[in-house]
């Protein structure tokens, strides 16, 4: 719900700068260089940091701080004119007050507690015995176990405790000077999805989108001033949300989506889309950043009534139909672009002119030109009741199966119902519906179709028989 709101342009759709949804205070300055990160779905980036180098020639030990905390070693690579690694360490044991503690076990620590009047202080020297789910420590000939209210004072700071990630690696330069240094690596932790804000006007049959995308950073590291590069797809071993094949099906969250062949006018790099953010950007480490990708207004959209039945399926009650809004994201009379996965959220406004929310469903990767069904909800008044009427063998491999659906409409206006029998096939191929009330559209072997036009504040039959091997 926070993009709704990023100022009353999202009630209008205006266009709206990029927006940090958190303010971060001030913090250590980072020892980065010039940070570019490419984001792909579903957990992986790839972070490139250019920082300038002081090489003596020879070997030398360098360390790289406020690399990502969840950094990939195996995938660091390093370009520096005239160096070559001999070998690399990652030292991601952070320092935390409970690491100390770890550290300590088995040395001598200085406790510093309140005396027996409340108000002075009395030092103590203790041998730290274990630190597992608290802290068990050895003062003098009796064992106690610290309650927190002690201060712990450490002699030193143990040499392989970092205060910040830090990657460590020793290098052979032909030649001493300075020079840049490419340190590049795959990190878990940073992730991006897709936002839709969508208002729908049902009378004049239009729909405004806008689009945001959603940076997740959860590395442990703050990568200051980044370029970022957004990656639409999935690489090998990430599983973004499928787009739904042809022709227009049903998926299980209720979204049918028929592909389109437009080519968007974004880059593209091998099957992947790119959304470059246009300016640097800084991406805080526990931080949400929202960014827009997509201002649409005015494209056309409709509502529309659905309901898949299954095979033999009969109710006992009436069942709510599917509300579904169509739009299309083709260059003319659509969107216009490709969207990445991502939750659509719908509004309408009320009598009073007030945006409100009338529900959500998400897309998979959707290429541009495609037509779209996008499940919002249930209606609350327009319903259908499929009923078995009768179910008769005929010889040894065949059935008749007369259906009745039942279609009622409370709204003051008429309704189109698009009705779907699914089921019909297992295989064979053969299925036939031998009469029918209405004429309907064969989708595909297992699907038939039919548009039920049912009166305001009134009734619609559709009878159906079916002759199958089962």
């Amino acid at each position: 719900m926070r993009a709704w709101f990023i100022g009353a342009a999202a009630i209008g759709l205006i266009p709206v700068p990029a927006y940090a949804q958190t303010t971060q205070a001030p913090e250590e300055r980072s020892a980065q260089g010039d940070v570019s990160v490419t984001i792909y779905n579903n957990d992986l980036a790839l972070v490139q940091d250019v920082r300038q180098l002081s090489l003596p020639s020879g070997r030398t030990r360098q360390e790289f701080p406020d690399v990502s905390a969840q950094i990939r070693p195996e995938t660091v690579t390093l370009a520096a004119a005239g160096t070559a690694i001999v070998e690399q360490n990652f030292d991601f044991d952070l320092l935390t007050p409970d690491k100390l503690l770890d550290k300590a076990v088995g040395q001598t620590v200085t406790l510093v507690r309140r005396g027996p009047d409340g108000k002075s202080q009395v030092r103590e020297t203790a041998k730290v015995l274990a630190n597992n789910g608290g802290t068990v420590v050895q003062i003098g000939d009796r064992i106690e176990v610290l309650d927190g209210t002690d201060r712990v004072i450490f002699p030193a700071l143990p040499p392989n405790l970092r205060a910040r990630p830090t990657l460590s690696v020793t290098l052979d330069s032909a030649q001493g000077g300075a020079r840049p240094a490419t340190l590049s690596y795959l990190t878990s932790g940073l992730s991006w999805s897709a936002d839709y804000v969508a208002l729908f006007d049902e009378k004049a049959g239009k729909l405004d989108v806008q689009g945001w995308v959603t940076l997740n950073n959860q590395s442990g590291t703050t990568f200051s001033n980044a370029r970022t590069l957004l990656v639409a797809g999935g690489t090998a071993g990430n599983r973004p949300i499928p787009v739904q094949p042809r022709p227009m099906v049903r998926g299980q969250n209720g979204v049918r989506i028929q592909p389109g062949t437009e080519s968007a006018e974004r880059e593209r790099l091998g099957d992947f889309y790119l959304y470059p953010i246009t300016d640097r950007t800084t991406i805080a480490n526990a931080q949400q950043k929202q960014v827009g990708f997509l201002n649409v207004s005015g494209a056309p959209a409709s509502r529309a009534y659905y309901y898949d039945n299954p095979w033999m399926g009969t109710q006992e009650q009436a069942r709510s139909v599917d509300t579904v809004l169509r739009f299309t994201t083709a260059r003319e009379g659509g969107l216009g672009d490709a969207l990445p996965a991502g939750t659509v959220r719908v509004y309408m406004r009320d009598a009073r002119g007030q945006p409100q929310f009338v529900g959500e469903n998400t897309l998979g990767h959707t290429p541009m030109g495609s037509k779209i069904a996008l499940k919002t909800g249930e209606a609350f008044d327009v319903k259908v009741q499929p009923v078995v009427e009768t179910r008769e063998r005929q010889g040894d491999s065949r059935w008749r199966t007369a259906m009745r659906y039942s279609f009622t409409n409370a709204r003051p206006e008429p309704v189109t119902v698009e009705f779907v029998q699914s089921g019909l096939d297992r295989g064979w191929q053969d299925t036939r519906i031998i009469a029918e009330s209405q004429k309907s559209e064969r989708l595909n072997a297992g699907q038939a179709q039919w548009t039920v036009t049912v009166p305001a504040n009134g009734e619609a039959t559709l009878t159906a028989t079916f002759d199958t091997r089962y």
